[in-house]
């Protein structure tokens, strides 16, 4: 038994370590990348093209990091405006939705992302939306904002949830995306983002390579019959209700 209990000690001590240098690895190979983008788009003066480099560079990410990704229903993103609306469950979920997402689209994201060393930088240098979640005041400016560009034609990606969990589930969703799509009176896509917890959980440090997917499902039109607050309700229901039916974690709302 003792032998037994000595072999298990030293395979997950190999495991432990091989774990520390896949994740040291990813963490280099991520900084590297990043840094390199930040100095390329410091001297692009487009914000088109800025986006259409960190898709490249997200992509790059993933593939150096043994991030396989595989994507079905893109040719549900409608060719004019929409919202996308994607579940959250990682720190990398924003660089999966980077790879994949054509470059007319800005991130809406949390204030708090803009004080992150190197990534509020980046983020803010490729039109990012900032929106408060704790001020009211603040977070009812942003919200304006949100709303004028969305009215203005720009296509936007939400996180609803606002925010992520350890535990697998599908948290309660905010109300802004919606809402910025019946301003706009455009359609919601749900999109599916499957893998990204695992290979990275909260509140882990060292990622775990893994297979990533990422599925669009078909856009919701905002039902005009309806007045808006409602409209706003049945967007947010129904496409949470259609992200929860294809992401396999439960429900905890």
């Amino acid at each position: 038994m003792s032998e037994g209990r000595d072999n298990l000690q030293r395979e997950s001590a190999v495991a432990l370590m091989g774990r520390v240098l896949y994740g040291s690895y990813a963490w280099v190979v991520f900084v590297l990348i990043a840094l390199g983008l930040l100095l390329l788009l410091l001297f692009v003066p487009n914000v088109q093209r800025r986006r259409h480099y960190a898709g490249v560079a997200a992509r790059l990410v993933m593939r150096c990091s043994f991030h396989p990704l595989h994507i079905t229903g893109v040719e549900r993103l409608p060719h004019g405006q929409c919202v996308v609306a994607a579940n959250h469950a990682s720190y990398i979920d924003a660089i999966v939705i980077k790879a994949v997402l054509p470059d007319r689209f800005a991130y809406v994201v949390k204030r708090e992302m803009a004080a992150v060393p190197l990534a509020g930088l980046l983020l803010e240098l490729l039109g990012t939306e900032f929106v408060e979640r704790f001020n009211r005041h603040r977070g009812g400016l942003d919200a304006r904002r949100v709303l004028r560009t969305v009215s203005g034609g720009q296509a936007l990606l939400f996180f609803p949830e606002g925010t992520f969990v350890g535990e697998p589930g599908l948290l309660k969703f905010n109300n802004g995306a919606f809402k910025s799509a019946v301003a706009a009176n455009c359609p919601v896509v749900p999109c599916v983002l499957r893998g990204t917890r695992r290979i990275l959980p909260s509140p882990r440090f060292f990622p775990r390579p893994g297979r990533v997917e990422v599925e669009f499902l078909d856009p919701v039109l905002p039902d005009a019959d309806l007045p808006p607050e409602q409209q706003v309700a049945a967007l947010r229901e129904h496409t949470r209700a259609a992200i929860l039916s294809r992401l396999d974690e439960p429900d905890r709302s």
